[in-house]
């Protein structure tokens, strides 16, 4: 999550979603925002005791954590976006992580399809886990009834289009757009797919595909 005073804004980091990219276009702003320098100091406090004074926002934390610790009207005044991603293209990206950053954890596994059995398995839960592509995207933009808090949901597959429309909204001028994290995968996510494994992730992540209206497509 990244939070802007000068700027009034709250990013809402969903993983797998752009978001290196996103942060690493935003970040260098903070150094314009006079709060960033209290923050500093705050968050580096924060680190010492663990976190448990709250004063720095998770990377990944839903938008409800924001909402709960931020001043009602301040939490109110902020532009608030995410980006999400088709759900069936996510777990695409998320396989090729975890084979990249936590092969142990995959037990020899290299078939995609072999890879969403044993991730979605709940009596093997360590891997659902640590994965953290592994919950639904629409968690971290609601609040506690369910609805949807967020002022703008981009998409990861207009990516640049959609942030010219946020970099609009908070008025800001075009900032370049980097590609971080570079994966070497085929980019058409449907050929990893077998029938069962596309009607599997079509009911783990039914509450995205509803509310985000995606389709394997």
């Amino acid at each position: 999550m990244l939070l802007s005073h000068r700027y009034k804004f709250l990013y809402v980091h969903i993983a797998k979603t752009g978001g290196s990219s996103l942060r690493a276009a935003l970040n260098h702003l903070r150094w314009r925002d006079p709060m960033y320098y209290l923050m500093f100091p705050c968050h580096k406090l924060s680190g010492f005791t663990g976190h448990t004074i709250a004063t720095k926002l998770p990377r990944h934390a839903g938008v409800i954590a924001a909402k709960e610790m931020l001043p009602d009207n301040f939490f109110k005044s902020l532009y608030k976006f995410a980006f999400v991603r088709n759900p069936w293209d996510l777990q695409v990206s998320s396989f090729h992580h975890v084979q990249r950053e936590r092969p142990k954890m995959l037990k020899g596994i290299t078939d995609f399809n072999e890879f969403l059995k044993y991730k979605f398995d709940l009596e093997r839960p360590f891997l659902y886990h640590i994965d953290i592509a592994s919950k639904p995207q629409t968690d971290q933009l609601i609040d506690l009834h369910g609805n949807i808090i967020v002022d703008f949901i981009g998409r990861y597959e207009r990516l640049r289009e959609d942030f010219t429309h946020v970099l609009q909204e908070i008025g800001l001028p075009d900032l370049k757009l980097p590609h971080k994290q570079r994966s070497k995968r085929k980019k058409d996510y449907h050929s990893y797919y077998s029938a069962e494994s596309v009607d599997m992730v079509a009911q783990h992540f039914e509450q995205d595909i509803r509310l985000l209206k995606y389709k394997f497509e």
